[in-house]
Formats: structure tokens, C-alpha cells, sequence
């Protein structure tokens, strides 16, 4: 988490730069400056790996519903997926994610339990600054999941598709290739705003990693396979109320993870197609952006009647996004390095070195991966 913490918070400064200096998202920039293929090969990608994450992520809800309420899972599947589609085209996204983050705060309860549970500070600090190493799949397999899920191919595109949106939705915000004496202070804001976000979400994980070290894994317990067991890392502070602070966490993030999911894919697919495109607009003004959201989200839905274990499909999202992470971030630094595509904006310095760190790190992981396959 120490490694990954700079190298993601480096490479959405990156993706937010491309957008708000060009007013365009990353798949708008593609079609602008590199060949059709090119630019298809990358939204088909995204789009399938989103839905995938989509069904996932209900699946995990539905899953942890169940745990506290009892019923079919495939009912709340149903209803979760008609709420997030719904919320999407009815409800103006500011305010729909106003509502829904005060729920992420049961996460708090992994920080909590972190102090009440008995955790080796010793030895977990030294695995931390200096983890070890094990050359075999199951473990370079987890290592490209925890690159996917912090380092995620559609939050780059999100990234860069809400900054150009803004630009769109707030007046006094001008693209900052005409209008580059706003540039200082947008850069800082972009700065400010990935290095606090970054921290604060990989505090969470490692608080969650730490946790479920301390309490399933000195039990005996290295696989997940349902929320129950899941769960089961806050019962030393929640007792009974595990499942139902658990549950109310994995609704939180799925409720905000869904229209990022389902909205980049639309992004990326309405830039590809040209389409009148975001959020900030109505669905009349954006019949195809919008029909692009509520399918990607009705295929998530039916991806979850069928045999596959929710907790098992996250994981599985997390080791392709990071895969398909590789070739997007490499395209992305190239971009964010083009004058004619960034301006007087082109990334130098600091920033360009972590990114094509994090790219070369990212790909050493995928390749060792492969490499175990065939070992």
C-alpha cells in the first residue's frame, strides 16, 4: 500500500490534467489523435471489464442483504440494479452522491477494529516498509488485483471525463488550453484534491488488510467466499452488528462505485460515437449516454443469475482491470506528454517519472502473473 499510494495518486493527476486541460476525456482525446482501432480496442475493453465489475459489485450487495435481512438474493440483485438506474437517470449525481457517502463511514468500523484486535505492530510495520516475496501464482495473482483495484482503468477515464465536465458545468471554468492563465490553480486543486483522496482510500484498505490479518487469517480462514466470513473481521468490536456494519459498508461503495462503472463506460463509448454526453445533462438531451448507463447495468444484473460467487468475481475484476490498466496508462502518458494533445500543459518532472513508473511496475506484475501460468 505504501508503494501503490504515490503511483496512483500520480497517474489520476495525470488522467485529470488530459480533461481539464483539453476538455475532453481520455476516449475523446484517442479519437482526436490516434487511429480508430485503436480507440475501439480500448472502450471495448473498458466497457466489458466495467459491466463485469458492475455485476460484481451487486452481486457483493445482494450478497450482504441477505446476510442481515435473510431472502433471495437474485430479489435484491433485482432491486438493487433498478435503484442504481433509477438514481442515475432521475437523480442529478451531485446529489446523489451527497446521500449515499455518509454510508461508507461503516467502513470506519475496519479503522476501529484495527486498535481492538490483537495485531503483531511489530511485525506488520516491517512487512509493510518491507514486505515479502513469493514467487508463485496465488500470490503475484493478488498483488495484480491490488494493483486493478487501486489503479483501475475506469477511474482514469472517469477521472479525466468529470474534470471536462466541470469545465462544461461551471462557467467560470475555461479549458486550459485557451485559457491558460487558470492553469496554476487548477493544477494545485488537481494535486490537492488526488493526494487527499488517494491517502484517505488507502488508509481505509490498509486499516481493512490489517483487520482481516489480525482476525481471519490467525484463524485459519485465506479464503473468502461468502460476506458472512467477511464479516466476520468486525465482529471483535461490533459483536451481532458485524453483518449489518459490513453490509451497510459494501452498499455504501457499491451505491457510489456503480454509476462511476456504468457512467465511464458511457463516457468512453458517447466520446468514441460522438454522442451529446454527461451527466449534468437530462436523458432526453442524452437518450444514448443514458441507454448506455442502464444497460451496462441491466447486463450486471443478469451476469448474477448465473453460477458465479460474487466475492470470487470482485476479485476476478480487480486481477483484469489490472491487466487492461497497462496499455491505458502507457497510451495516457504518451498523451499527457503530446504538446499538440496537452499545450504548454505536457507533464514533466516528478509526475511523468511515478507514471511511467507505476505503468512499468503495473506491467512487471501482469507479465510475472503470466510467466506463473506457464512455470
Amino acid at each position: 500500500m505504501l508503494l501503490t499510494y504515490p503511483l496512483m495518486a500520480a497517474v489520476q493527476m495525470i488522467s485529470a490534467r488530459i480533461g481539464r486541460t483539453t476538455g475532453r476525456g481520455l476516449a475523446g482525446n484517442l479519437r482526436q489523435h490516434y487511429p480508430n482501432w485503436l480507440l475501439q480496442t480500448f472502450v471495448a475493453l473498458l466497457a466489458a471489464a466495467n459491466t463485469i465489475n458492475i455485476g460484481a459489485d451487486l452481486g457483493a450487495m445482494a450478497d450482504s442483504t441477505s446476510l442481515v435481512l435473510g431472502g433471495p438474493k437474485s430479489l435484491y440483485v433485482t432491486v438493487f440494479g433498478a435503484l442504481c438506474i433509477g438514481l442515475q437517470v432521475m437523480l442529478q449525481y451531485t446529489r446523489y452522491v451527497s446521500y449515499l457517502k455518509w454510508l461508507t463511514l461503516a467502513l470506519i468500523a475496519y479503522v476501529a477494529t484495527l486498535f481492538m484486535v490483537d495485531v503483531h505492530w511489530g511485525a506488520a510495520l516491517r512487512q509493510i516498509v518491507l514486505p515479502s516475496f513469493n514467487w508463485n501464482t496465488e500470490y503475484i495473482q493478488t498483488i495484480v488485483a491490488v494493483f486493478g483495484t487501486t489503479i483501475s482503468p475506469y477511474l482514469l477515464f472517469w477521472q479525466a471525463s468529470q474534470e471536462a465536465e466541470d469545465i462544461r458545468a461551471v462557467p467560470e471554468r475555461k479549458i486550459l488550453k485557451r485559457a491558460p492563465e487558470q492553469g496554476p490553480d487548477a493544477i494545485k486543486r488537481i494535486e490537492l484534491d488526488n493526494l487527499i483522496g488517494m491517502g484517505v482510500s488507502n488508509f481505509i484498505a490498509l486499516a481493512i488488510i490489517l483487520t482481516t490479518a489480525a482476525t481471519l487469517n490467525v484463524s485459519g480462514v485465506t479464503e473468502i467466499e461468502t460476506s458472512a466470513q467477511a464479516a466476520e473481521a468486525l465482529r471483535p468490536i461490533a459483536g451481532h452488528y458485524a453483518a449489518t456494519i459490513f453490509a451497510l459498508g459494501v452498499l455504501g461503495t457499491g451505491l457510489l462505485a456503480i454509476p462511476v462503472l456504468a457512467g465511464s463506460a458511457a463516457y468512453a463509448i458517447g466520446e468514441a460515437r460522438k454522442w451529446p454526453i454527461g451527466l449534468a445533462r437530462q436523458p432526453k438531451e442524452a437518450k444514448a449516454f443514458y441507454a448506455t448507463i442502464v444497460l451496462a447495468t441491466v447486463v450486471g444484473v443478469l451476469l448474477n443469475f448465473t453460477p458465479i460467487n460474487p466475492i470470487k468475481a470482485l476479485f476476478c475484476c480487480a486481477v483484469i482491470n489490472g491487466i487492461v490498466a497497462v496499455p491505458v496508462m502507457g497510451l495516457m502518458m504518451l498523451m499527457a506528454a503530446n504538446s499538440k494533445i496537452m499545450g504548454e500543459f505536457t507533464i514533466g518532472g516528478w509526475l511523468t517519472g511515478l507514471g511511467w513508473i507505476a505503468t512499468a511496475v503495473m506491467a512487471a506484475a501482469a507479465v510475472a502473473m503470466g510467466v506463473t501460468y506457464l512455470i
